[in-house]
């Protein structure tokens, strides 16, 4: 790889590792003494997978809406452009298990879902681009594979 670069999911060798994975990005601290916690939550393996756009999209809006429930110090979701995971910011809380039993709640939430909130032209920017059955599948292929979520790399 070349110099090192801004973005630390670009010093990433993305043929290395195997998802899914959820690992710690890095810790910002603000000058305050915040601090935000950045996880990669990797859903495909990078350039043999990715998740479909309908299925993202209606994934991305039910996490968002229930991760809320199960901790407070979330910031933001939100999908990767490649189409492989989400980013999840944190503030001020230092606990990998939990976030592991969150993300685990969380997504046994998307497939307990009868609708994929904010999903009409008032609170989304392209409505028309969802599948509940689609978030659901990712879902329940990500929690088949929980016991390997703490293994970032392939052996």
């Amino acid at each position: 790889m070349a110099e090192k670069m801004n973005v630390e999911s670009f010093n990433l060798d993305h043929t290395k590792v195997k998802a899914p994975y959820v690992r710690l990005v890095g810790v910002t601290e603000g000058s305050n003494g915040d601090k935000v916690y950045k996880y990669d939550i990797r859903f495909k393996q990078p350039n043999k997978a990715h998740m479909d756009m309908p299925g993202l999209h209606s994934i991305e809006h039910l996490m968002a809406e229930n991760i809320r429930n199960h901790m407070d110090n979330v910031l933001d979701i939100g999908p990767m452009g490649c189409q492989t995971g989400f980013y999840l910011a944190i503030l001020n809380y230092d606990d990998y298990d939990k976030v592991l039993d969150t993300l685990e709640k969380t997504l046994h939430d998307v497939l307990e879902a009868d609708e994929v909130p904010a999903c009409n032209e008032v609170q989304c920017g392209w409505a028309a681009n969802h599948s509940l059955e689609g978030a659901k599948d990712i879902a329940r292929e990500m929690l088949d594979k929980k016991d390997e979520w703490h293994i970032v790399f392939a052996e």
